[in-house]
């Protein structure tokens, strides 16, 4: 009975070419779209599930409270982990982590003479084997970090690093820093974990990690908990620890109580992450790696489910519209004994071998494509994924699905029709099956409309980030990363790299807009007052503001003609919350050890107001910026920036390096250009924007080869009325706009459904922006034209070439 079934369905699909064309590229589009978004959002969930503790793991972060916002922190200060690990019985163990490095320079390393540049360091407690449990193929976790100046390779570093020599009591040294054994050799992570390593150094001995200190954050610091240990009993435990230890701190820096601290709108408030949702629901400050996001995560899945649920609609439209033409079919296998269950039987044999045809061909154009949405979405996804145990079984279960949901409609239609009524020619389409149809097309381009204004919203908003006045020029400047080590020689490179051609000025700083860290957290208070404001700082040299165009708006800027070694810059933000009228030559008192070692006040003075400008991405509000001279430069992991000519910025670029090679021969040049810099704070809504282009074209080009499909039906029925109108005087342009309209008002009715859904999902996507557009009125304007238009094309052609049949053909038969 099977392979009768299957005979049919094949003979079937072969006497409708054009219909089984359209169905199965539908089909295999939308199954691609699904197997594609099921690879980039299993990855996405797949992270940090390698570690075997891993549902016990939490990584302790802050919210830090200031009267005016709230900044959330993935470092915490040092001292909170021997804290918790001593004061809360539900902690097992703790482990701290520092990352070394940044801003895109690496940690300079000495093997052999040689100098490496190595970007993947960490710094960590001797309990990092213990939380984490990566497989050490050399060494024993307890052991491995517990003496200071040790470090741990992963295993594909000490390959390259010492071939098939144990590793195990070499040393390496870091350029200006200490000699490290090496005391173990540990797995290499794999791609999906939220941070990753080639060295890990042993944390003891730094001297921050030992010092007490509750109140500057530094540290990454993960729980370990107990066995069925509640987080939230732990996370309610977290006030009172913080108030016993933050109280002293807070009266000896600010002197008010932790209480008068808190009412005044500040505060520290500790939280936990499990390790495992890091990845997709956090964006904190400091973290190791670009983390994703859930949300994008939720919408690319129902993004698969609704273009593969277009492509299923295709296949139900065309097979019922088709009715007609099926229906002598059923009438005489009814008048011979065939049961509505046979006959559905055999048309769910025909969607599901369509279904198989589509999947393979989809498997196909998958690995097409795979190397352009790898691009696309920033990923390394392989096509391996699709031969796992666990991963085929579904893919093909999904075929059948497809298969079964695509035909479980039409197969109801068609197995139902009454013998009698069919034979005596007297079948036709009843109202209720033109109203689905014309429901399901309406469906079809709601959702595709809805993913047009998305993407116009998106691209419009990226825009906007991208042209918006900064208060600062990104582009023709170029950042010198890692200028730290030129100590006392950065005033002569810096005068030398002014004397190429090209080159109109530069600038010195340890923090540049678009670059990650650098601009640490800084308090001030008026003189004479208790109440403090909260900002952000920045240490700049006398020319930065040139280099940068960055404007004053009173005062002077910085310059060897006058002492500023104890004086600042602010921003006009923190003009307003410090409520000064006239700034410049008022006394700012910075509290506590900032800059000093005996941990007295430091008062500086205002000589000049700079215009807000946006030193990070415009998700975040322009907070108090406080700008102090560089007596710190030359000690800090600074930066240079260069603006330059734009003519032949790679020549210059190329000088530049030549001096570099000249003040530091063992250290690799890096640059970048602060507009590409600024761009990459971006890079998610790039991605976004991608990823909602490419499959917005593929979701209407699945709508419009079913609505063509569609046309092709209804064309081929109302030929005879076609030829009846041309004889009696229609013409051409009238029969094209008889045939078009129904179309058009289903396109249009679409657009009345998709507006309102388009412009919440685009109204919660903009909140995330502290400075966002408007939502245009025009993205929905065109995206209605744009269906409307493509909607019309698509039917036209099939108008217009009946409307130019001779009639004489169109009536012969009758």
């Amino acid at each position: 009975m099977l392979q009768n079934y299957l005979k049919i369905a094949w003979r079937n699909l072969l006497k409708n070419k054009v219909n089984t064309a359209i169905n199965i590229i539908g089909l295999s589009i939308g199954m691609v779209c699904c197997i594609l978004i099921v690879m980039y959002v299993s990855d996405e969930l797949s992270y940090d599930r390698y570690w075997p503790q891993g549902e016990r793991i939490y990584r302790m972060a802050l919210e830090r409270k200031y009267p005016d916002r709230v900044t959330k922190y993935a470092i915490i200060p040092a001292s909170y982990a021997q804290d918790v690990k001593r004061e809360l019985p539900e902690v097992e163990e703790v482990v701290r982590m520092v990352p070394f490095g940044g801003d895109g320079v690496g940690t300079l390393m000495k093997y052999q003479g040689q100098v490496l540049e190595e970007k993947n360091v960490l710094a960590a407690d001797s309990t990092f084997f213990n939380v984490f449990k990566v497989p050490l193929l050399q060494g024993q976790a307890a052991q491995v970090l517990s003496r200071p100046n040790t470090v741990v390779l992963s295993r594909s570093t000490a390959e390259r690093l010492f071939g098939k020599v144990d590793p195990v009591g070499k040393t390496l040294e870091i350029v200006d820093g200490p000699q490290l054994e090496v005391t173990g050799v540990a797995e290499d992570l794999p791609d999906n974990v939220h941070f990753d390593f080639d060295f890990v150094i042993s944390l003891k001995g730094f001297p921050f990690a030992e010092q007490e200190n509750h109140t500057s954050f530094s540290v990454l610091t993960y729980l370990l908990l107990k066995p069925n240990t509640d987080a939230q009993v732990v996370e309610s435990k977290l006030p009172a620890l913080v108030e016993k230890y933050a109280a002293g701190e807070v009266q000896r820096s600010f002197g008010v109580s932790y209480q008068e601290y808190v009412r005044a709108g500040n505060g520290y408030y500790y939280f936990l992450q499990p390790v495992r949702n890091i990845h997709l629901d956090s964006n904190l400050e400091a973290e190791l790696k670009p983390n994703g996001n859930r949300t994008l995560v939720y919408i690319f899945s129902v993004i698969a489910v609704f273009v593969l649920l277009i492509a299923c609609i295709n296949f139900m439209n065309l097979a019922t519209a088709r009715s007609s033409e099926r229906a002598r079919e059923v009438g005489i296998r009814k008048a011979l004994g065939s049961n509505k269950s046979q006959l559905a039987t055999q048309f769910l044999t025909e969607s599901v071998l369509l279904s198989f045809f589509s999947f393979l061909l989809s498997l196909l154009l998958v690995g097409i494509l795979l190397p352009f949405f790898n691009n696309l979405a920033g990923k390394q996804l392989s096509t391996l994924f699709l031969l796992r145990w666990d991963t085929a079984p579904f893919m093909l279960l999904l075929a059948l699905l497809i298969g079964l949901v695509a035909g479980s409609y039409p197969a109801g239609v068609l197995s139902s029709f009454e013998p009698i009524k069919v034979l005596k020619g007297r079948f036709m389409s009843t109202r209720q099956g033109h109203l689905l149809r014309n429901g399901l097309v309406v469906f079809q381009f709601s959702i595709s409309i809805i993913l047009i204004i998305c993407t116009l919203v998106v691209l419009t908003q990226l825009r906007y980030i991208q042209n918006k006045e900064l208060g600062f020029t990104k582009e023709a400047v170029v950042n010198l990363q890692g200028a730290g080590s030129l100590g006392p020689k950065t005033e002569a490179f810096k005068q030398e790299l002014g004397r190429i051609a090209g080159v109109q000025a530069v600038g010195g700083t340890n923090a540049t807009p678009g670059t990650q860290g650098g601009f640490f957290g800084i308090i001030f208070r008026k003189e004479a007052e208790t109440e403090t404001v909260t900002g952000r700082g920045t240490v700049v040299d006398d020319n930065y503001l040139q280099a940068m165009n960055i404007k004053l708006v009173a005062g002077r800027g910085f310059s060897k003609s006058f002492n500023d070694s104890l004086s600042v810059l602010i921003n006009e933000e923190a003009v307003r919350e410090l409520g000064l009228t006239d700034p410049v030559g008022k006394k700012l008192i910075s509290p506590g050890n900032f800059g000093q070692a005996n941990g007295a006040d430091v008062t500086y003075t205002i000589v000049g107001v700079i215009k807000n400008f946006h030193y990070q991405s415009l998700h975040q509000r322009i907070a108090p910026l406080f700008v102090l001279n560089d007596r710190w430069f030359n000690r800090s992991n600074s930066q240079i920036v260069m603006r330059i000519q734009a003519d032949d910025p790679q020549a210059i670029v190329a000088q530049a390096g030549k001096v570099w090679k000249k003040y530091l021969p063992e250290q690799p040049f890096h640059y970048s250009f602060l507009d590409s810099d600024w761009g990459a704070l971006y890079r998610a809504e790039q991605v976004s924007q991608r990823i909602f282009s490419l499959f917005s074209f593929l979701a209407i080009l699945i709508a419009c080869m079913g609505l063509l499909g569609l046309a092709i039906y209804i064309i081929q029925q109302r030929t005879k009325e076609i030829g009846i109108r041309k004889v009696l005087g229609a013409s051409v342009a009238s029969i094209v706009a008889m045939l078009s309209q129904d179309f058009m008002k289903l396109v249009l009715l679409a657009l009345v459904i998709a507006a309102p859904v388009a412009w919440y999902a685009m109204d919660r996507w903009l909140q995330d922006f502290a400075y966002r557009i408007d939502i245009p009125w025009w993205a929905f304007v065109l995206a209605g034209v744009l269906a409307v238009l493509i909607a019309f094309l698509t039917v036209s052609y099939q108008s217009i070439r009946a409307a130019l049949m001779n009639p004489v053909r169109s009536l012969r038969s009758e």
